[in-house]
């Protein structure tokens, strides 16, 4: 296994592989973090690793730009996590190579990144201004029977999203949806409204082809539930909303 030390971002979010991830970056951990790759040569991938957050705050609970400004900040790489970091996240992320990163008159950053690579978290050191991250890079498996359940899964997710959106709504056509198998089944991963647990599942599925039995189930499941409700409002399926931070 390929291992590498990266800056590690930990969001309120899972990132897949291929995902655009826009990042509104505003506290000083963080900043520092962007600092730091803003010296790596632009020929180079300007690369830290996402990991979701399974106990613990994405933002500082009184960080400034919080509603209680008055509050002293909690500081620190590891403010609003574990004393032992590594318990706060999930054990899997993914690698987010950063193509802009923007510094405000402010000091913020605005960043676009897309997900890599997954990766597994073996250690976190928080002994620098932002935390770092021991990482080890996870095969991509197939698995038996990737390409016909990738057919399933896109059938299925086409009925989720009219179910989802609505009549009214315009839905993708197939020429907009791939077919290779590890995209849809990052595509579908994503774009479909599930909670972190759920994604987070999806992430760390051994591969492929598991990866895919799970949202053909989790759609089915999911488009069965909306089908007995009288109304739900419009949702854009094809979007991640920004990070606060």
């Amino acid at each position: 296994m390929t291992t590498a030390r990266l800056p590690l971002f930990p969001l309120n979010a899972v990132l897949f592989p291929g995902l655009v991830l826009p990042l509104n970056v505003f506290e000083e951990r963080y900043r520092a973090m962007m600092r730091e790759l803003l010296k790596t040569d632009e020929s180079e991938p300007r690369r830290f690793a996402v990991v979701a957050i399974r106990d613990g705050h994405e933002v500082a609970p009184t960080a400034p730009g919080m509603p209680d400004g008055t509050a002293p900040p909690h500081r620190g790489p590891a403010a609003g996590f574990d004393p032992d970091p590594l318990k706060s996240f999930h054990p899997v992320g993914c690698v987010a190579d950063a193509a802009t990163i923007r510094e405000r008159p402010d000091g913020s950053f605005e960043v676009v990144a897309t997900g890599t690579t997954r990766v597994r978290l073996l250690s976190v050191d928080a002994s620098g201004p932002y935390l770092t991250a021991e990482v080890e890079e996870l095969p991509e498996e197939t698995g038996d029977g990737a390409g016909a359940l990738a057919e399933g899964v896109l059938r299925a997710f086409r009925s989720y999203q009219k179910r989802l959106a609505g009549a009214r709504e315009r839905s993708l056509s197939g020429d907009e949806l791939p077919d290779e198998p590890s995209v849809v089944s990052y595509l579908v991963a994503a774009a479909a409204v599930l909670d972190i647990p759920a994604k987070q599942r999806l992430l760390e599925a051994p591969d492929i082809a598991a990866r895919l039995r799970e949202e053909l189930k989790l759609l089915r499941a999911e488009t069965a539930v909306i089908r007995h409700l009288p109304s739900l409002p419009a949702v854009t399926l094809t979007h991640t909303p920004s990070s606060p931070n």
